[in-house]
């Protein structure tokens, strides 16, 4: 797999986990259960960071295509 590719299944992954989390994240809200809403914050933020290090991958991959 090149980082190009790598690059965009982090970006898939990362979003992935910013639905579950958000979906943890209204339930735990919704159920009054602030464990539920914490595991939910935190699952978002690793889908960001995910996102993050896809659009890095790529970028790297299209400044070394030069």
């Amino acid at each position: 797999m090149d980082r190009h590719t790598e690059g965009w299944s982090d970006k898939i992954k990362g979003a992935v986990n910013q639905a579950k989390g958000e979906a943890k994240d209204q339930w735990g809200n919704l159920t009054d259960d602030p464990g539920l809403q914490a595991r939910g914050k935190w699952d978002k933020a690793k889908g960001k960071v995910q996102e993050e290090i896809g659009e890095w991958k790529e970028n790297t991959k299209s400044r070394t295509d030069r």
